[in-house]
């Protein structure tokens, strides 16, 4: 992935599933250059007045309204500091586990603001697909995190943050087990017994995708490959 001078892994935590309705209550990215990671921002997002958090979301994040009224930001600043952080005069590569749910937020909080990044192009690498194609099921960022054995170095814990450097790790530990991670940017596996969750993206290539080993996705779009 040497082609991107910048590449934002990033992750959000949110009230609900449905980015048009649902808020993002946390939002955070590490920005990657050939150096390593170069900037790191996690930012609580201030909820519409009254608003609350769920409860379920409490239990699952441990962020409380408490949390967020303290520490929290506008929401349009969380917008501006990320939209600054993709800023680049080349394509800007993304990176999350099921970017779909994520990236859909970000558009939506995009959207809401009035706000674009300023680069040619922004780019999808969905850490998931790739790993369904690596491991057997199940296939959530902590059972990755246990496969690469990085389970002493980051953690999975529903905080955005550390989310966003256990995604980091388990990339890097991807890349190095098959460099062919840029076979899959813009490729999205889904399961086909559940279709595509959401709005589809246009850039996006969608594909079903099965749990068996030794299918590689980008082989099956380009015709040569079979998982029968």
């Amino acid at each position: 992935m040497q082609q991107f001078k910048k590449i934002v892994f990033f992750d959000t935590e949110t009230t609900g599933l449905d980015p048009e309705k649902d808020q993002i209550i946390e939002l955070a990215a590490a920005l990657v250059t050939e150096n390593g990671i170069e900037l790191k921002i996690d930012a609580f997002c201030k909820l519409p007045e009254g608003e609350k958090i769920p409860e379920k979301i409490v239990e699952l994040t441990h962020i409380t309204d408490d949390m967020l009224a303290d520490k929290g930001i506008d929401y349009r600043e969380a917008c501006r500091i990320f939209c600054n952080m993709l800023h680049s005069d080349s394509e800007v590569l993304l990176v999350a586990h099921n970017i779909q749910f994520d990236l859909l937020f970000i558009l939506e909080m995009f959207k809401r603001c009035g706000m674009v990044p300023k680069a040619p192009k922004l780019r999808a690498l969905d850490s998931l697909t790739v790993y369904k194609d690596r491991a057997a099921y199940p296939h959530k960022l902590a059972n990755a995190i246990e496969h690469y054995g990085l389970a002493d170095k980051v953690q999975n814990s529903h905080r955005a943050i550390d989310d966003v450097l256990a995604l980091y790790e388990v990339t890097k530990a991807m890349s190095e087990e098959r460099d062919d991670l840029t076979d899959y940017i813009d490729l999205l596996g889904y399961n086909p017994k559940y279709g595509i969750t959401g709005r589809k993206l246009r850039q996006i290539t969608y594909m079903p995708q099965s749990y068996k080993l030794g299918c590689r996705l980008p082989d099956l779009m380009n015709g040569g490959g079979s998982c029968e």
